[in-house]
């Protein structure tokens, strides 16, 4: 996006050059203006400090000094309008791909977090800001309107950190005016507003932001940045792969098997969880290391790839997620840390339906972590 150093050194030596240049024509000039008076004065008059030499001499160095100027803010401005003109192609992509939808809760008292009682749950200021990431398997072979991962993202104010937690999608909550019934058909009933409104009432906390990504965009992502490496838990065979426990370097047709699997896993849907937070990992690991933030072609595909299949609720702009983007760069492996939702076990409705069965008072010391901007204390 710079200027290569061979390149750079070129630019400087032409520079030079033309400077000597300058100077040569200057005593040229000057010796003929003397030979023109009849050679009493000569070059040595001009170069010796007489005054009227002084004066031309002053004035030429001036403008050879302008020229030296122009020269070097050419120099300077190439690489900045290349990378100009590059970050508003990528800012082209974003805005031309992102799609916006109602996704959060209309503002007034129904969007606020409330408790078991319906008194409103006070927010403190200053503890990050919590992003409700929703997957849909939904195909062109796949129907339905239900979301099969529910992760809260929470980033702390100074961005140190990033804490991923993985709501199983068949807790067994309380949706507002529907019951009881599974995490997930709170999408189905009312979409990203009622199932932002039955999480913030869960935990009692405020959901920031909404994404919205099919897996086909989970796909193209992993693509695009080369592959991924993900620490697999579980062995599985799934559409020709075979999953060993260990790193695994994955494509996207691999990765996409590799998180819709769950019969063959021990804990079903909870151990499928697992293994998203694990992709999701290594894919943020993999988007953030600089063989992708350095490399223009890998970079603009992989926001291609991000942007194509993602909706973000009414509020989110595209200068906003690039600011947040850009403030995540330094995260490392370390500072990413992946939570599952408590539950106490599994168990069964009356009408039949498998569960998991939340466990109330972890629940509740995991909203007050996220409240408080705690979590790294929460167990």
């Amino acid at each position: 996006m710079g200027i290569a150093p061979d390149t750079y050194t070129g630019a400087v030596d032409s520079t030079r050059e033309r400077d000597t240049d300058l100077f040569d024509r200057d005593r040229s000039d000057s010796a003929d203006a003397g030979n023109g008076d009849g050679g009493s004065g000569g070059s040595g008059d001009d170069w010796d400090g007489g005054a009227a030499a002084d004066g031309g001499s002053r004035r030429r160095e001036k403008k050879r000094n302008r020229k030296v100027l122009v020269a070097a803010l050419v120099l300077l401005l190439v690489p900045v309008l290349a990378v100009g003109g590059y970050l508003a192609w990528l800012n082209h992509i974003v805005t031309n791909n992102v799609k916006q939808e109602l996704l959060l809760p209309d503002a007034g008292a129904d969007s606020q977090p409330t408790d078991k009682n319906g008194n409103v749950v006070v927010q403190p200021t200053g503890t990050g800001t919590n992003y409700l990431i929703i997957g849909n398997d939904a195909g062109p072979d796949r129907v339905g309107a239900r979301s099969d991962v529910m992760v809260l993202v929470h980033v702390p104010d100074d961005h140190s950190r990033v804490t991923l937690i993985h709501f199983p999608r068949d807790l067994y909550v309380s949706i507002p005016g529907k019951g009881k019934n599974k995490l997930n058909a709170a999408y189905a009933f009312g979409g990203g507003p009622l199932l932002v409104k039955t999480m913030q009432n869960m935990l009692g906390i405020r959901i920031d932001h909404v994404a919205m990504l099919g897996f086909e965009g989970f796909k193209a992502m992993t693509d695009a940045v080369g592959g991924v490496d993900v620490d697999v838990e579980e062995p599985s065979k799934d559409d020709g792969y075979d999953f060993n426990v260990g790193t695994m370097h994955m494509t996207g047709d691999m990765a996409l098997a590799f998180v819709r699997e769950r019969k063959q896993l021990s804990e079903g849907d909870i151990s499928r969880g697992r293994r998203q937070l694990a992709f999701i990992k290594a894919l943020m690991l993999k988007t953030l290391n600089k063989d992708v933030l350095l490399n223009p072609v890998r970079l603009s595909q992989f926001i291609d790839a991000a942007t194509k299949n993602l909706t973000v609720d009414q509020k989110l702009d595209v200068g906003t997620m690039r600011s947040e983007a850009l403030a995540m760069r330094d995260l490392r492996g370390n500072d990413i840390r992946f939570i599952t939702a408590p539950f106490t076990g599994f168990g069964m409705t009356a009408q039949g339906a498998s569960i998991d069965i939340v466990d109330e008072v972890k629940m509740a010391d995991l909203g007050e972590a996220i409240r408080t901007d705690s979590l790294n204390s929460y167990k």
